[in-house]
């Protein structure tokens, strides 16, 4: 190849290398979720249980119950630590809310309505608890009075 065939050549890559050097790939950012959308979600799910549990639809409870795990899951992992909070998150939460969400399984596994709304409350109770450890006292939960979801029926399909 003579001097003339790879002067094309090499003035394209001379433009390429140019037009690219400030192209760096860069990974695209990552969605975190803030821990007031992740509590939201986790108010919805806590709704919800309550319904599917009142209607008798374990299955549904049980979904919901393993949403509400996921949500408190989500809120250890992408929030250890609150600026307000005077311990982290990740330690608090399993500590508090283990054993209200053992009792929710069992209740839930039972198919015993009596034991789901004391475990309804213990779940609703440590999460207060929690709220006011974390200096978010003012956030109290209680058992829904009212289904904000007219679109969904939580009786058991037939």
């Amino acid at each position: 190849m003579g001097a003339r065939s790879r002067s094309p050549a090499i003035a394209l890559l001379a433009v390429l290398s140019v037009a690219t050097a400030g192209c760096e790939r860069q990974a695209p950012a990552t969605y975190v979720p803030g821990l007031g959308e992740i509590m939201a979600a986790t108010q919805m799910r806590h709704t919800k249980l309550w319904f599917a549990g009142q209607a008798g639809n374990w299955p549904l409870a049980s979904y919901e119950l393993d949403e509400l795990k996921e949500g408190f899951d989500d809120a250890v992992k992408f929030h250890p630590t609150h600026k307000e909070a005077p311990a982290p998150i990740a330690k608090l939460l399993p500590q508090m809310m283990s054993g209200p969400l053992g009792l929710m399984e069992d209740a839930i596994s039972a198919r015993d309505g009596g034991k789901f709304a004391a475990a309804f409350d213990a779940i609703t109770g440590e999460c207060n608890a929690r709220h006011k450890a974390e200096t978010f006292g003012v956030n109290v939960v209680t058992r829904p009075s009212a289904n904000p979801y007219t679109n969904q029926n939580f009786e058991v399909p037939r």
